[in-house]
């Protein structure tokens, strides 16, 4: 069957430095997202897996491994379903999490290697079942977490943080699999370098949620705690030194600094106390930005 989307896409035109986004009703009344790239038009549900698939009848791969995961640390014996050659991701995506440029069209590159190894490993050394994710596993995750990360950049031009906040979670939750679970070491580590950028994204929506509900010092928590979060991150990675001029810290605490003047003076007390809990545990940098803080909050 061929279907001409000229006179869509003349009705929509692309809008270049933007990212063009619109929420449109279904002929079954449900709401979609679709984005407006250069060449067409992507198209996803606002819930569930982006492209409406179930594989293996699970909402998603991921929830599919750690159903398994889960059966694997209480020592269940898997069941037929673990075939590797069943396993199979129907969506027509590229092979990684994009390097974070919030352009939802964006290319991106393959990753390791794809020969075939079984889902559950049976470690010869001890009775309990263990798991692992093959080459073919992590591929499928990959591309399955490119879906999410096109849907949650969409979501927050959107402004539905909720939405937001529930896929860059689910995203993170990738990132934690494979890496504690991969059985290769580019598997485990490939996905890595975008943990800062997902960690900033969930950050800028919990705060964003925050402050539509009024909560200006809920908001700064989600950032000081994403800004430590990466901290954390730098330093494990032995990149202390890179902390401080990476783009998602940078652009935290421009939000950040957008907040402070916006706290209750009744927020001063609470400041000096963090200030001398945080000079007490010597942690001077942190004192240095509650000093900050404290001047700019009025008399």
């Amino acid at each position: 069957m061929n279907v001409d989307i000229t006179e869509l896409l003349q009705g929509w035109p692309f809008e270049p430095g933007k990212i063009n986004v619109r929420l449109i009703e279904s002929e079954d009344g449900e709401q979609k997202i679709q984005v407006r790239l250069d060449l067409g038009v992507l198209q996803m549900e606002l819930d569930g897996r982006p492209d409406g698939q179930r594989p293996l009848d699970h909402d998603s791969l991921l929830e599919y491994f750690e159903a398994r995961l889960d059966r694997a640390m209480r020592g269940e014996t898997p069941p037929e379903d673990a075939d590797h050659a069943e396993i199979s991701d129907p969506a027509d995506a590229e092979n990684s999490d994009p390097k974070p440029d919030d352009n939802p069209g964006a290319d991106t590159a393959g990753f390791g290697p794809e020969e075939p190894d079984g889902v559950f490993a049976q470690d010869d050394s001890a009775e309990e079942t263990t798991f692992t994710l093959s080459a073919e596993d992590c591929r499928a995750l990959r591309e399955e977490a490119v879906q999410y990360y096109h849907r949650y950049v969409a979501l927050l031009v959107l402004e539905d943080f909720d939405r937001v906040i529930r896929d860059t979670t689910r995203n993170l939750r990738v990132l934690d699999i494979c890496h504690e679970h991969a059985a290769h070491e580019d598997d485990r580590t490939i996905l890595e370098q975008f943990r800062p950028y997902i960690t900033m994204m969930r950050a800028r929506a919990l705060a964003s949620q925050a402050l539509a509900d009024n909560e200006t010092k809920a908001a700064l928590h989600a950032i000081d705690e994403a800004i430590e979060t990466l901290r954390g991150y730098f330093s494990s990675h032995d990149s202390g030194h890179l902390f401080d001029d990476s783009g998602e810290v940078q652009m935290l605490r421009e939000m950040r600094d957008s907040l402070i003047p916006k706290l209750p003076v009744s927020q001063k007390s609470e400041l000096r106390q963090r200030l001398q809990r945080a000079i007490e545990d010597e942690n001077y940098e942190l004192a240095s930005i509650l000093r900050d803080e404290l001047k700019m909050l009025p008399d």
